[in-house]
């Protein structure tokens, strides 16, 4: 059974939310949040297996909140799954600071249950509509400094490399498996080794890594979830 906080400011939102994820025989809902400081307190109480966020809940910045959420100091780091509009400018950071993908707020019922679902297994959830305003934040945003993605890339093979690029455009281990002609067990340690060496929490934020450090230009891949 996957646990679920909701958090979002809207009450009738988190009502409808409710009532969609309790009515799956896999998913449970623990518990609902107005604001991001209380997500951030709940979280840390309840340890859901998965918070979904929805950004105007924030009452701080939004990034920040996925950070508390995601880095808890107690250890127990959750998913964080954002519904954003399709304006919203956040998503990048939110996913720099730990989130597990998003969705716009528009998404179908089935997107959203199977979104959850993908998260709580540790996959990504990038909605396709998002991702050209998520690669042009990458680009705008590389930094040139001493702790800078390219020094990190340094650190890997070639293996993890070529798995990397393949996690950049959305391939799943089992993909990644058939395209380099390896076991699926043998790229899940790669993609773990990756995660230690890059310093990242998930697959997001190795997807972030990959156009930050150059690795995957942005006309290269298209993220999907």
């Amino acid at each position: 059974m996957t646990s679920v906080l909701i958090a979002t400011g809207q009450s009738l939102q988190r009502v409808g939310l409710r009532m969609l994820l309790e009515s799956q025989p896999d998913l449970s809902v623990v518990g609902e949040a107005a604001r991001g400081s209380e997500a951030v307190r709940l979280s840390a109480l309840l340890r859901p297996d998965v918070v979904l966020l929805e950004g105007r809940a924030t009452d701080t910045d939004t990034a920040e909140t996925v950070r508390r959420i995601a880095h808890a100091p107690d250890g127990h780091a959750p998913h964080v799954l954002l519904l954003t509009t399709t304006d919203d400018t956040y998503p990048y950071g939110a996913l720099r600071a730990g989130a597990d993908g998003h969705l716009p707020e528009d998404a179908t019922a089935d997107e959203l249950v199977a979104a959850v679902r993908v998260v709580a297994a540790g996959d990504v959830v990038v909605s396709p509509g998002l991702t050209r305003a998520l690669i042009d934040a990458v680009r705008d945003q590389r930094a040139i400094e001493s702790n800078a993605p390219g020094n990190r890339l340094g650190t890997l093979t070639g293996r993890e490399r070529d798995v990397l690029t393949a996690v950049a455009s959305g391939d799943s281990n089992a993909e990644i498996a058939d395209r380099l002609s390896i076991a699926p067990t043998t790229v899940k340690s790669h993609v773990s080794n990756i995660l230690t060496k890059i310093g990242a929490r998930g697959r997001v934020q190795a997807v972030v890594f990959a156009y930050e450090s150059g690795l995957v230009r942005p006309t290269q891949h298209v993220l999907h979830a």
